[in-house]
């Protein structure tokens, strides 16, 4: 292996064939690039897809007002379905597999004041397992509790922003504010990874919400979480859920535009599905890509065994054993495809590093990477696979006799 001839000699074949050996190489390294950069998009999409689930939790039901499509009962399509209190209690420990039921009653956006300081932000009122559907963070304090929607107590919890601008000094606990003109007391703050416009809101309880700002019994929307609920499990459970409100509103359960119903864990099994599909199929062209590569580089060590045939003649009349002429063609097969392999892998993670860092506005497609790992497998796997295409040819080169490879034209 470290015979200073022969690798001598195998730079000087390299020099004289540059043509031949850059095509060699090149059909390794893009193999591998291609690979890298395949693998590294499917990530990419993965990784976006993930994040935008981590805005609400993954196992959590939100239902939504709709319109009926189907006549039921003597009852003509058309009729808007309008959620009240009633709609909660007939979901809330009523609907086995559903946890932390909640409300939400949009109140627009309101001006928030505090002192000098002023804004404007959206206003909801709900229950407190809103939190959980919602997968914030308490940064401080604490969010609403059973005891502020039975007391109706005026407290609030604000966004990050919010309380940033409102209370630059960060001291805002216990402090109250003007909501419309209302005094309602800070009890925490928290932050919604769903990004700036989910945290520039501010929360109070849904009893206070709807007598202050005189909404009646009314709601906009219901949310729950389901615990660690299949996917099977889940559907399950929303078919309940439109069976009970079905029978609440009077219409046909199999309506599905009556209430509006998002399965966020349904939902992100499909994209998981589909994502692990791309990823089968991003492998599937990956691999045809090296093999292709292999293929390439066993015919042009052919051709050089081809071209070398009088040479081995020669260096078998001079007493050259088959394991020195295996040896040689097998060393310039590994040493091209392992110069190539890591080139290509370099290019590639260079290539994915450069466009994540260009990327202002990721949206599902982010931190397109690639398991360094993975990558050192697949490229170790090609020069292997290469240097078994090399092996082939050389142990037909080793076995041709002297007097027939002297011949050789």
């Amino acid at each position: 292996m470290f015979d200073l001839d022969k690798w001598q000699e195998i730079f000087e074949t390299i020099g004289k064939n540059k043509l031949r050996t850059f095509l060699t190489g090149f059909s390794v390294f893009w193999g591998i690039f291609m690979l890298i950069i395949l693998l590294g998009s499917g990530n990419g999409l993965r990784n976006g897809f993930e994040e935008e689930f981590k805005d609400d939790a993954i196992n959590s039901i939100w239902v939504y007002q709709g319109r009926t499509t189907i006549p039921y009962k003597g009852m003509q399509p058309g009729r808007s379905i309008r959620f009240t209190d009633e709609d909660h209690d007939a979901l809330d420990g009523r609907v086995a597999g559903l946890e932390n039921v909640a409300s939400r009653l949009w109140l627009d956006s309101r001006d928030m004041v505090y002192g000098d300081k002023k804004g404007n932000y959206q206003l909801i009122s709900t229950h407190p397992g809103q939190f959980y559907a919602e997968n914030a963070t308490m940064i401080t304090g604490r969010f609403l509790n059973k005891i502020d929607i039975e007391e109706r107590r005026k407290v609030i919890v604000l966004g990050i922003p919010i309380q940033q601008e409102l209370f630059p000094n960060g001291n805002h606990l216990g402090k109250e504010i003007k909501v419309g003109g209302i005094s309602f007391t800070v009890i925490g703050t928290f932050k919604d990874n769903g990004g700036d416009g989910d945290n520039r809101r501010g929360y109070i309880p849904m009893t206070v919400g709807q007598m202050v700002f005189d909404r009646g019994r009314n709601v906009h929307a219901m949310s729950s979480t389901i615990g660690d609920a299949t996917p099977e499990e889940s559907l399950v459970i929303e078919q309940k859920i439109r069976e009970r409100l079905a029978a609440l509103h009077q219409f046909s359960p199999e309506d599905k535009r009556a209430v509006w119903i998002n399965n966020t864990t349904d939902q992100f099994m499909q994209i998981l599905n589909v994502l692990n599909a791309i990823s089968l199929f991003v492998w599937i062209i990956g691999i045809g890509t090296i093999i292709a590569g292999i293929v390439g580089i066993g015919n042009i060590m052919m051709i050089v065994v081809k071209e070398r045939t009088r040479e081995i003649g020669i260096r078998k009349a001079l007493g050259a054993t088959p394991f020195s002429v295996v040896s040689l063609i097998i060393m310039e097969s590994i040493f091209i495809t392992s110069i190539a392999g890591y080139l290509g892998l370099i290019a590639g993670v260079f290539t994915l590093e450069t466009v994540s860092g260009m990327i202002e506005d990721p949206g599902i497609f982010q931190n397109p990477s690639v398991n360094l790992t993975t990558a050192s497998i697949a490229t170790l796997v090609l020069i292997v696979a290469g240097t078994l295409a090399g092996l082939v040819p050389a142990i037909k080169a080793a076995s041709i006799s002297p007097i027939e490879a002297l011949r050789e034209e």
